[in-house]
């Protein structure tokens, strides 16, 4: 199943576009809002070629890929207008009562996901430059090594701007207003005078309206720019519903911004910035403290706190470390953590029997080297059970290890193989210590604990192949006796039949995507094969999807490839929810236009839960004429 075939698939399942609010990704993981959860089909997505697992968690339904998350996301948002820009309408899932905890992990979590790949590209950039300098590669002080810092520093220095982008949308407010806010905390005055005070300097204090203005230095900040953003949302709304509607664009972000901007640097921003200093010195303290019991813990439960997402809520945390005292403990202790989980896979993969499964865990190790651990957690680890058990364990010993040494990093990485440079100093070889505690007590364990092997074809690569309609054509089959308590379905379409193995694209002549056939059509017309409903109509109107009132859920894909004609020649006359009777029609589409424009008019007719029955036959014989009057498929209870 390639990439847009997966997307839509995933679509189609999680209620179509009409149910996505908004949808984001991390490095592994699609995080929808959904406006009703109980439309999404979690166990069917689950089976899906491509998804490692699916969690609801914090308000979200986030559905695990792995590495290829960023390219199904993007044929994703192709399919509908559902990109984190997309306003939508308040979902079931917000409104849904949740604890403060999980709110704050949503949102802390809708907030750094977008901002991610920008602050982990800097960050190994960072951290070699850092090795560049230690070996002496180059000096400090020379130009392009001041460029290359330049480069480096420059996500961080400015992080108040991206978060103020990524918080705007997730609060639902103007980003530019938010980007205004952001440059309140970070104009030249402000920084000034905290730049001179933090080099012993005597600053004239600085008032508005007689009250005292924090001079803070706000650069790598975080929780200041969240706040006011926060804060924001709310003002730049009470303006605007009061506002008469003839001077709203000019005077609401007039009045936001002089009320906002004050209020973050008197306010907000000291608060915000104590705060962070606080936790930083908190974190400090713990480890410095109880270091032992600390690493232990957060080492082996690290992998919990992925399962359910909230690992995003540490990211704050380590980021203020680091601006606030120029290194951090967390992230050595995510390092090692990533690495158990990489030693428990590849454990496994030394270990298991199954060929097609110790690729999959050769394959998903190698990610958790580089610091993607969901595709060996549940690919691997989770699906064996104790495997996971054995990384919580060696995480954890490696955890204690580190902060016993007070193991720092010096900038903020994902945590993976290429992130070494970073963790570089004085107390680097205790990591490399603590990293190989981890991997060879996770591998041990591994092998003293066992775990049931799989056996050959329980993979997702195999049930699919249990769907493979490739068998040669049986005949005897055109006069098959279908039992009462079986179902069949006509023909949607008039046309000369195609066995599936020969339709051109790989996904539905495989039988990835489930059992079926093709036809070549006649006319350009598509009924319906039964009573059910609509499923999805996908925004290119090349696909179609419905559901008996049996349960029998099919996909009509018209044409191959033809997702590239932005809906052009393609009319429907039915929506997604809608109720359907047999032998309505339900859409048109100019066959002649189609095959000029050079798309292939094969059109595939697949059951796409053909797992959850014994088998789907077609009822005629290849190249003979499919018609909407009788039946075409049977499927097999």
């Amino acid at each position: 199943m390639n990439n847009e075939q997966l997307a839509s698939k995933i679509l189609q399942l999680v209620g179509g576009a009409n149910n996505v609010d908004h949808v984001v990704h991390c490095y592994t993981r699609l995080r929808f809002n959904l406006k009703d959860d109980n439309r999404a089909e979690k166990e069917s997505i689950e089976k899906l070629d491509g998804v490692i697992t699916v969690q609801e968690q914090s308000g979200q339904f986030q559905i695990v890929i792995g590495n290829n998350v960023g390219k199904v996301y993007n044929e994703l948002i192709k399919l509908a207008d559902i990109s984190p820009n997309h306003p939508g309408t308040e979902s079931n899932s917000s409104k849904k009562k949740q604890n403060i905890v999980s709110r704050l992990m949503e949102t802390i979590a809708g907030i750094f996901t977008p901002v991610i790949p920008a602050i982990a590209g800097a960050g190994i950039l960072k951290g070699l430059l850092g090795l560049i300098t230690a070996l002496k590669w180059a000096e400090s002080g020379s130009d392009s090594m001041r460029i290359l810092a330049l480069v480096a520093d420059s996500v961080f220095y400015f992080l108040p701007f991206f978060l103020a982008v990524s918080a705007a949308r997730k609060f639902k407010t103007s980003e530019f207003m938010a980007l205004g806010l952001a440059g309140g905390l970070m104009y030249p005055t402000i920084m000034d005078a905290a730049k001179s005070i933090a080099a012993g300097k005597v600053v004239e204090p600085i008032s508005f309206m007689g009250m005292p203005v924090g001079l803070v230095n706000y650069s790598s900040t975080v929780i200041p720019i969240i706040l006011s953003v926060w804060i924001l949302s709310y003002v730049y709304r009470l303006i605007d519903r009061f506002m008469p509607t003839v001077v709203k664009s000019i005077f609401t972000p007039t009045l936001a911004l002089l009320i906002m901007i004050p209020i973050e640097l008197i306010v907000i921003g000291p608060m915000g910035s104590y705060l962070g200093v606080s936790l930083a010195n908190g974190v400090s303290w713990l480890f410095e403290h109880v270091g032992f019991l600390a690493g232990m813990l957060l080492g082996g439960t690290r992998p919990l706190l992925v399962m359910v997402g909230m690992h995003y809520g540490l990211m704050p945390i380590a980021i203020s470390n680091l601006a606030t005292i120029g290194f951090d403990y967390l992230l050595p202790i995510f390092f090692v953590s990533n690495m158990g989980q990489m030693a428990a896979a590849f454990a496994v993969f030394l270990k298991t029997k199954n060929k097609s499964f110790k690729a999959i865990a050769a394959s998903t190790s190698f990610s958790a080297l580089l610091g993607i651990t969901e595709p060996a957690m549940y690919g691997v680890n989770l699906k064996l059970k104790k495997p996971f058990i054995a990384a919580l364990i060696g995480s954890g010993m490696g955890g204690a290890f580190l902060t016993i040494f007070h193991v720092k990093s010096y900038g903020f990485v994902l945590p993976g193989i290429t992130a070494l440079p970073v963790f570089i100093g004085p107390e680097f070889i205790y990591l490399i210590i603590g990293t190989l505690i981890t991997v060879v007590s996770t591998i041990v364990l591994t092998y003293i604990f066992g775990f049931e092997d799989v056996p050959g074809g329980d993979t997702k690569e195999a049930s699919s192949a249990t769907v493979t309609p490739d068998k040669k054509w049986e005949p005897e089959r055109t006069a098959i006796e279908i039992p009462e308590s079986n179902l069949s379905m006509t023909s949607p379409i008039n046309g000369t039949i195609v066995p599936l193995k020969d339709v051109p694209d790989q996904a539905f002549s495989q039988g990835a995507m489930g059992k079926g056939v093709g036809i070549e059509p006649s006319e350009g017309k598509i009924y319906a094969p039964f009573d059910g409903t609509i499923e999805t109509v996908f925004r290119t109107k090349h696909v179609i999807a419905m559901k008996s009132l049996q349960g029998v859920e099919i996909l009509i894909h018209i044409g191959i490839d033809t997702v590239k004609l932005q809906g052009q020649h393609f009319d429907v006359f039915v929506d997604e929810g809608q109720k359907i009777k047999a032998g309505d029609l339900l859409m048109e589409f100019n066959l002649e236009e189609i095959r000029k424009a050079g798309y292939p008019t094969v059109t595939p007719i697949i059951v796409t839960n053909s797992m959850d029955y014994t088998d789907v036959i077609v009822l005629e014989q290849p190249d003979s004429q499919a018609s909407t009057q009788k039946p075409l498929l049977a499927i097999m209870k």
